[in-house]
């Protein structure tokens, strides 16, 4: 997909829009800008798909991988850490691919027609995998700032839905499973999967379908603010969001002076919301001013910094040069476990050192009850809450 090519209802955005049906043309009201991690997650999709087509296909000759990889190392965003995600990436597929009872179809960047469950909707899939009765979608996620789950994830089911309807006219009704699949190799050193069958996946799709005719047309559309406010250009100005936020609705039933555990629940949450509401508005509003526009009552300072050596080198050996023992300007000490297994290798760390790799429990962090993880028991149990 060209870059500057956007459906309004995008894939990618399906968790908001599902939920706030406004957001769409809401959104549209703001500039799109980009960002250079965003820019980042381009080239390591760029990588990963030269990388699929040279393992998968026969598109791309040795030369011309070797000549279009290196023009992609060549970019100013290229980080060596690209390469060794792209190849767990590739791992991955390997792996997905030997349990196809026969070799499976398999290609990279494929564009799928949406339209059929969202307005003028279209998507690219990173990878798309077919071979017995199993279709496979994989999204390579190159963030690290946000945990994505494969479990009910809208973008994937639509995109699975668009390849399904592309290779029917092909397959036909061989096609009876549909595994989607997220690598997010900063974040996890696992594939999240979730499979489901056609059928389910059909009647999701149905159920899709007026919620987004509501979010493209704009009639009747309504803006519900929530975690899905995340990632909306439009968060820090939204009427709604802002009058969620600046009720007191979680103090109006408060009938006692000692608050029940529920309450605290309740305004644990709205404060969890309140706090990233501000800090939306905080950003916001240094942008404004940094662009040359009045905020009454704020203004942008300069920020404190530390001090630095303009050339460190020159200045050490200024040091030297006046006396004192080189040895003194340096600290050695050991890099961190994640350094060595980024030197080393994930295969070659846990075959060398992996016996010596202990995981002590973690401090206890509250967390809303959604978390994946399983609740944190203490030894005092069977003790009664106080309420």
């Amino acid at each position: 997909m060209a870059p500057s090519e956007h459906a309004m209802l995008s894939a990618s955005s399906a968790y908001r829009w599902m939920k706030c049906t406004a957001a769409p043309r809401y959104e549209a009201l703001f500039e799109d800008t980009t960002s250079s991690y965003a820019e980042a997650g381009t080239l390591a999709h760029a990588i990963c798909e030269l990388k699929l087509l040279k393992k998968f296909t026969t598109s791309v000759k040795p030369k011309e991988f070797k000549d279009r990889l290196k023009e992609l190392q060549s970019n100013e965003l290229y980080d060596p850490e690209m390469d060794k995600t792209s190849d767990q990436y590739i791992e991955h597929l390997t792996e997905l691919a030997m349990t196809y009872p026969a070799p499976p179809h398999v290609n990279a960047e494929v564009r799928v027609d949406l339209s059929a469950y969202v307005p003028e909707g279209f998507g690219t899939c990173d990878c798309i995998m077919i071979g017995g009765d199993t279709l496979t979608i994989v999204d390579y996620k190159h963030g690290k700032g946000v945990p994505v789950s494969a479990h009910e994830n809208p973008q994937m089911r639509l995109y699975a839905l668009g390849a399904l309807q592309k290779y029917r006219p092909i397959y036909g009704d061989k096609i009876k499973q549909i595994r989607m699949c997220i690598e997010q190799p900063r974040v996890r050193s696992e594939l999240e999967t979730e499979e489901i069958t056609v059928e389910e996946l059909l009647a999701w799709g149905e159920k899709l379908k007026p919620i987004a005719q509501e979010a493209f047309s704009g009639e009747n559309s309504i803006y519900i603010p929530g975690d899905h406010c995340q990632f909306c250009r439009g968060k820090a100005r939204c009427k709604a969001r802002a009058e969620v936020n600046i009720s007191l609705r979680h103090w109006q039933e408060l009938d006692r002076n000692t608050l029940s555990l529920e309450q605290i629940g309740a305004i644990l949450k709205g404060a969890t919301d309140l706090a990233a509401w501000a800090k939306d508005l905080e950003d916001f509003a240094l942008s404004q001013l940094l662009d040359g526009y009045d905020v009454p009552g704020w203004k942008a300072v300069e920020g404190r910094s530390n001090r630095a050596f303009s050339d460190q080198d020159a200045a050490f050996a200024a040091i030297t040069a006046a006396g004192y023992d080189e040895a003194l300007l340096y600290e050695r000490k050991p890099i961190t476990l994640s350094a060595v297994e980024k030197l080393l290798g994930k295969k070659d760390f846990a075959a060398t050192v992996g016996q010596y790799v202990i995981k002590p429990p973690g401090k206890p962090t509250l967390v809303p009850d959604s978390d994946k993880r399983p609740a944190f028991r203490p030894a005092a149990e069977g003790f009664a809450p106080l309420d």
